[in-house]
């Protein structure tokens, strides 16, 4: 039998760190005279509670997991975290249901974006920081998983990733836990760069905060319903574009590059393929914007860099409604959605490397075909990509789709028209946040949706953001059986 007292120690951590962090929203709400601080206050101390008492009656001295464990511990983190930060959004003056603030923290902690809330600019100044907060904790957990959990896993070839960072004699650091801790410190780093960046285009420092930290986690919860649109301003749609596109790479190269590497993160073929991609896709909207709306060459570009990164990298930011720049811009912002960003980033999708995978596994097909004797070998970073690789990610392709395909077909078959239900499901496994259409494209809102549309929705967010797998995997028998 499966012993969980590692997998309930980790999770106490984890509430007593997400008690901590409403401490900040309540301090903040306290300042301005706004009488939710007693929410965060008494959510802090609930959670707080609960993570001690975890951590108390589940210590095991020194913290070990198995593959088995990990699963759990995966999964589990993720729900047990979304009920309790729920709960603010619950007792605030904003008075959701409990389905409407399980749906909003769940967008927060996967950094999908979507939102249920209407009335931004006039929200309490704690909540919008407690929305941010829970991005930049999602982003930032994401990114320590996806070094040092995913490849044990072996998750959609993830595995690609596990002797890079930590079985080849060149190692980064000599331990998971010293990785981890450097990429909190350069996670932090650059949040704090962004923050000074925005302040200085012209946010106020409470905005610049907030933006900051869904800017750099990919999440792209705002302050305003209008999005980064409602500053219009030139400086700050360039910077947070950079910010999007600075997320979406691999944060353990970051590392390489402090460490006196710098040519590392070009050297990549999954960063190289991440930014030739999207250059590609914004030059060709851009053009399409020129020709097709008659718009300015320079503006057509800004809005198109901006809202082709925001989609492929799964932020979710607008600047400008692209549901109104006519029929091509619909298919292309739809099928970026699943692009995503790199292996280690914020970025949510199916992501860059399993299509540059699953490239050089069709090449060498076509190359077979032609032929029949040769011998040919796939090849990734300059290295050959396993079999059992190739199989995962393809895999992970086939259920993505399958996923996909589910979660619209439920969510039509509670009513909801074909381009809400389509779209609606892309960017809930996708990570994204506004779909397509005039109910929950970039100037709509899920807040009309039935609840039960929303708590699918809110699976498929958790589905999209782990990977898949590590969410199916809980439903066999074997896995309980080990």
């Amino acid at each position: 039998m499966m012993d969980i007292r590692p997998v309930m120690m980790i999770l106490g951590i984890l509430l007593a760190t997400l008690s901590v962090g409403m401490c900040i929203p309540a301090l903040v709400d306290a300042m301005r005279g706004n009488p939710d601080w007693q929410v965060f206050a008494v959510s802090s101390g609930l959670t707080l509670f609960v993570g001690v008492s975890l951590t108390l009656t589940s210590s095991t001295g020194r913290i070990k997991l198995n593959v088995r464990q990990a699963f759990v511990m995966t999964a589990l983190s993720w729900l047990v975290l979304t009920v309790f930060a729920a709960l603010p959004f619950m007792f605030s003056e904003l008075k959701l249901s409990y389905t409407d603030a399980f749906f909003e923290a769940m967008s927060g902690i996967t950094t999908t974006g979507s939102t249920v809330i209407t009335g931004l600019d006039g929200a309490p100044p704690g909540i919008l920081l407690w929305r941010g907060i829970l991005q930049w904790l999602g982003g930032l957990g994401i990114v320590v998983m996806a070094i040092a959990v995913m490849p044990m896993m072996g998750v959609g070839g993830m595995q690609m990733f596990k002797v890079e960072a930590f079985d080849t004699g060149e190692k980064v650091l000599p331990r998971a836990a010293q990785i981890s801790l450097a990429l909190v410190l350069i996670y932090a780093a650059l949040t704090l760069i962004w923050i000074v960046l925005l302040w200085w285009a012209g946010m106020t420092p409470f905005e610049a905060v907030v933006h900051s930290m869904t800017t750099i986690s990919t999440g792209g919860y705002s302050t305003s319903d209008a999005s980064v649109g409602h500053f219009d301003s030139w400086a700050i749609d360039i910077i947070t574009t950079l910010g999007m596109l600075v997320g979406g790479m691999p944060f353990l190269l970051f590392l390489q590059v402090i460490r006196g590497k710098p040519m590392q993160l070009w050297r990549d073929e999954q960063v190289r393929g991440y930014l030739t991609i999207a250059t590609a896709i914004v030059l060709v909207v851009a053009a399409l914007l020129w020709f097709e709306t008659g718009m300015e060459p320079a503006t057509a570009l800004r809005y198109s860099a901006f809202n082709v990164v925001s989609v492929m990298t799964g932020t979710g930011y607008t600047n400008h409604d692209y549901g109104l720049w006519g029929t091509f811009a619909l298919p292309i912002f739809f099928f970026i959605m699943f692009i995503g960003g790199c292996a280690g980033s914020t970025t949510c999708g199916i992501k860059i490397f399993r299509f540059q995978v699953l490239y050089a596994a069709a090449r060498v097909q076509v190359r077979h075909l032609l032929q029949p004797h040769g011998v040919f070998i796939p090849y990734y970073n300059h290295r050959p990509i396993p079999d059992e690789v190739i199989m995962s990610v393809l895999t992970f392709f086939f259920v993505f789709a399958l996923s996909f395909a589910f979660l619209a077909l439920g969510l039509g078959m509670l009513g909801l028209d074909f381009m809400t239900a389509v779209s609606s499901a892309a960017t809930a496994i996708s990570n994204v946040g506004p779909g397509l259409g005039p109910i929950v494209g970039p100037s709509g809102t899920f807040q009309s949706l039935p609840d039960a549309a929303k708590w699918m929705l809110s699976a498929g967010m958790l589905l999209g953001r782990l990977e898949l797998f590590t969410i199916l995997v809980l439903f066999s028998r074997t896995f309980w059986r080990g």
